[in-house]
């Protein structure tokens, strides 16, 4: 009798189980349905994960094809509606004529367990970021953004470069670590005071724990974690990410320590300097969001933000050189026509390099590291073309379906820097050229990631050739998307164009260097 009754209690359970489970799913359908009468067309979720399924096999061709459902449309991120902006008149609307409103980012339980909520780039709309960004973009104007002496910086520093990359002449080599390398000397040199050697042995390590970092987020651990944010606190793969960023906070929170013993605040020295000299004039003010744990995370986002894009587009840029050896050539012979091989290319020469300019447009536009910007978040509820959308709701600019509009372009599916070339061969500026994204949110270091793209590109074309190594496969153009669209790891040979003038110029660097960054590399 006892074990007919535990028979039934077993069945019992297990068909209240299966008919809650049903109950679930029923509801969910019947939430989903609701929601796309209200929503903008897109295509069709799955009950609990949405349409994140879609993502696993190629995310990038499915951005692209989001401008089949017009100029809205709506994905699910796990159970939460996701609005795409496909088109550029659309982005405006929301962006700049409603850049308030749409200029939140969305609470996620995975950014908050990394960031606790501090920095600059993952927080919402509010106090504290306008205060940190403001305070970011008025300091990193006084140590020489958007000057020349930014400019000289990256300028030696492309020097540098080259002379680490004739190293490996004639040998096949992934450039990943000495293009982090180089790029985020600059950043460096604004943030912590100095620049990083190549042979740098620890900093080569957190250079490799960032790159770790970039390919974790591009992985499906992070998915599974924003789908179940209760994951985050259990044993897995995705607690390497907080080991990784434990270990970026710790190198930064050292730094600020020797900061602190040697500050002098009638002579800053780099924007930790500066934020602690801000940290101790609002020590009493309540209202101040200048605290140490902020001084960390924008410290982070800074060099994040100042190493990854650009070295990533820097390492695209070489994949398109390799591939189109016919546009490398051209830009390296309007170089030398006329800069020769000893000067050293300044901002002011872009005008005189229409061609050189429009490739470094061209690797932007093609390469779409940022295919769907940053994501924002409605800070209120709001109308958008005839549609209703709710406050808190998932906004995302669709950069890719712009920046390869059809009927834009010239040639919008291949990489060809006549896009951004008039009639009479003359770069020409193009409104649908948005990388950088617009509104408020824009990119913090526009014109910092411009300079850096020109000089270096146009300093390693002016003395170095590339080319693939013998045997290698065609290359899958659609890379990796994460937090940035990454290319698959890759290597490549090169050559130097002129020994003798590349030479010269090494024997001479000391004298190009500066002595307050202090540039060994020669």
């Amino acid at each position: 009798m006892q074990s007919v009754l535990r028979y039934l209690d077993l069945t019992s359970v297990a068909l209240a189980l299966l008919v809650g489970l049903v109950s679930l799913v029923v509801l969910e359908i019947f939430r989903l349905r609701s929601l796309k009468r209200r929503l903008p067309p897109g295509p069709t979720p799955l009950p609990f994960v949405g349409t994140t399924l879609y993502f696993f096999k190629n995310p990038v061709r499915l951005i692209k094809s989001m401008v089949q459902y017009g100029d809205l449309c709506t994905v699910y991120i796990g159970r939460r509606p996701t609005i795409f902006l496909n088109s550029l008149d659309v982005m405006k609307e929301a962006l700049v004529h409603n850049g308030i409103v749409f200029a939140g980012r969305p609470s996620m339980p995975i950014m908050e367990w990394i960031s606790g909520g501090n920095g600059i780039v993952m927080v919402t709309y509010n106090h504290a970021w306008k205060q940190q960004r403001r305070f970011a973009l008025h300091t990193l104007r006084n140590f020489g953004l958007g000057k020349k002496s930014v400019e000289e910086r990256v300028s030696e520093e492309a020097q540098c470069l080259i002379k680490e990359i004739l190293k490996q002449e004639g040998k096949a080599f992934d450039p990943i670590h000495l293009t982090m390398n180089a790029v985020s000397n600059i950043i460096c040199s604004i943030v912590f005071g100095d620049r990083f050697e190549y042979d740098n042995q620890r900093f080569a390590k957190l250079l490799k724990i960032l790159n770790e970092h970039i390919v974790l987020f591009s992985s499906w651990v992070t998915l599974i974690v924003v789908l179940f944010p209760f994951m985050i606190r259990l044993p897995g793969p995705h607690q390497k990410i907080y080991q990784n960023v434990k270990a970026f906070k710790d190198f930064i929170r050292e730094a600020m320590v020797e900061h602190r013993k040697m500050l002098d605040p009638e002579n800053l020295r780099d924007f930790i300097d500066a934020y602690l000299v801000e940290m101790d004039k609002n020590s009493l003010n309540e209202d101040s969001t200048f605290h140490e744990e902020n001084l960390v995370m924008s410290t982070s986002d800074l060099f994040l933000a100042g190493t990854e894009t650009t070295s990533t587009t820097l390492r695209w840029g070489f994949i398109f050189m390799m591939t189109h050896p016919e546009v490398q050539e051209r830009c390296h012979e309007e170089i030398i026509r006329v800069l020769g091989y000893d000067r050293t290319p300044t901002m002011d020469d872009r005008a005189k390099l229409p061609y050189t300019h429009a490739t470094v447009h061209e690797i932007l536009r093609f390469g779409n590291i940022l295919p769907t910007s940053v994501t924002h978040e409605t800070m209120q509820t709001t109308q958008l073309r005839g549609y209703t959308i709710p406050k808190e709701t998932l906004v995302m600019a669709n950069l890719a379906a712009i920046l390869m509009d059809k009927d834009h372009w010239k040639h919008p599916d291949t990489f060809n820097p006549e896009n951004f070339l008039d009639e009479n061969g003359q770069f020409c500026k193009d409104e649908f050229f948005l990388p950088f994204s617009i509104g408020p949110r824009v990119c913090l270091g526009e014109s910092l990631a411009r300079t850096e793209l020109f000089i270096f590109f146009t300093s390693l074309l002016q003395r170095l050739q590339f080319s693939w190594p013998p045997n290698t496969p065609p290359v899958d153009l659609d890379g990796i998307l994460g937090m940035v669209k990454i290319p698959h790891p890759f290597q490549m040979i090169c050559r130097s164009r002129d020994v003798h003038h590349v030479q010269i110029h090494t024997h001479g660097l000391e004298v190009l260097m500066s002595s307050k960054l202090k540039i060994r590399c020669a």
